[in-house]
C-alpha cells in the first residue's frame, strides 16, 4: 500500500528542510485517483510555493499533461487535475537532463545539463528558495545519497499495484535511517509519514549481511 512522494533537498532560514510533495493526482500520487480524498488534496494545496526539481522523464510526462495529454486510462482531465497542471505550469521548475534540448517549451522551466548534485548543493547554499522533487526516482536517489535530502515523505494509499506497478521505488537507494518527524491521516484512509533521512555508512546492527 504505497504511493511515495519523492523529495529532494531545499533550504530555508530555519533549517535545511525539504518541501516534499507528490504532485496532485498526476504523479507521485495515488495509483488509483479515486483514493485521493478532499482532505488530502486540500492539504497539498496549502503547502508553500517551491521550485520543483525533476529529470527528463518526469518533465516529458508533466509537460505533456500541460499540453493536453490526459493520464493513461482517462478520457479527459478532471477539474482538480486541470487546476493542478495550471499550478505547476506557473511554478518555477529546474530540469536536469543531457537529452533534452533548449529552449524548453513548458513555461517557467530551466534546463541544467551539469551535475545535478552540485547544482542542487549550490541552490541549497544560496538559501533563497524551497526545493522539492517531483517523481524523478533517479534524481531523488542521487540527491539522497549525496546527503541533500532533508525530509523524506511517504504517502500510503490503501491499494496494492501488484500487476500495474512499473518500478520498485527504493531499488538503488543507499541504506538510510529515518527519524520520524511528522505523521497524519487524511480522509480516514490515507497515511502520510515524514522523516528526516540519514544515509548510513554501515548496515544497522542486526541487519542481514
Amino acid at each position: 500500500m504505497d504511493g511515495q512522494a519523492c523529495e529532494a533537498g531545499s533550504s530555508s532560514e530555519e533549517e535545511n528542510t525539504t518541501l516534499a510533495r507528490g504532485w496532485k493526482r498526476l504523479t507521485g500520487a495515488s495509483p488509483v485517483p479515486a483514493q485521493e480524498g478532499p482532505e488530502y488534496l486540500a492539504w497539498l494545496g496549502e503547502q508553500p510555493e517551491a521550485t520543483y526539481l525533476m529529470g527528463a522523464n518526469t518533465y516529458r510526462l508533466m509537460s505533456g499533461f500541460s499540453a493536453g495529454q490526459v493520464p493513461h486510462g482517462q478520457d479527459e482531465f478532471r477539474p482538480e487535475e486541470e487546476a493542478s497542471v495550471d499550478e505547476l505550469t506557473q511554478a518555477s521548475k529546474v530540469v536536469f537532463s543531457s537529452s533534452l534540448e533548449e529552449p524548453l517549451t513548458w513555461a517557467n522551466s530551466t534546463l541544467v545539463r551539469g551535475d545535478a548534485v552540485e547544482a542542487v548543493r549550490a541552490m541549497k547554499s544560496s538559501g533563497s528558495v524551497l526545493l522539492g522533487a517531483i517523481g524523478s526516482l533517479s534524481l531523488c536517489r542521487s540527491l539522497l545519497r549525496a546527503g541533500l535530502g532533508d525530509r523524506f515523505r511517504v504517502v500510503m494509499f490503501p491499494v496494492i499495484t501488484g500487476n500495474t506497478g512499473e518500478e520498485r521505488i527504493y531499488d538503488g537507494y543507499p541504506d538510510v535511517a529515518l527519524e520520524m518527524i511528522d505523521r497524519r491521516s487524511f480522509d480516514g484512509r490515507i497515511q502520510l509519514v515524514e522523516y528526516k533521512p540519514r544515509v548510513l555508512e554501515h548496515l544497522p546492527l542486526g541487519a542481514p549481511g
